[in-house]
């Protein structure tokens, strides 16, 4: 199983969105939320999901300033991809998660 299938079988992340506009001192960041298998303070952000190359971005939920719906991406198959455009703590520390193959 390659990363993305592995990670479209975890739930969605939880968070929870706010409605007082997005904050200035945040940074967005556009993808697909899903849950951190292994660590509840952390959490997923899949850019590009229905791309040939998405990207695995990881933050700390504790960094999220607020959360934005965007509209969701569908598949081919015509199932639906929910996204969101998260606005990260300027100066927070994030993963990019980079697969690469073994030679």
């Amino acid at each position: 199983m390659d990363n993305l299938n592995y990670l479209e079988i975890l739930p969605l992340s939880g968070i929870t969105k706010y409605a007082n506009g997005h904050p200035s001192d945040g940074v967005p960041f556009s993808g697909c939320p899903r849950v951190h298998p292994s660590d509840k303070s952390k959490m997923f952000l899949v850019k590009d999901p229905l791309g040939s190359e998405p990207k695995v971005l990881e933050f700390n939920l504790e960094d999220i300033l607020f959360v934005e719906e965007n509209p969701s991406a569908v598949t081919e198959a015509g199932e639906s991809v929910p996204m969101v455009k998260l606005w990260i703590k300027r100066g927070a520390v994030g993963v990019v998660l980079e697969p690469f193959e073994v030679a």
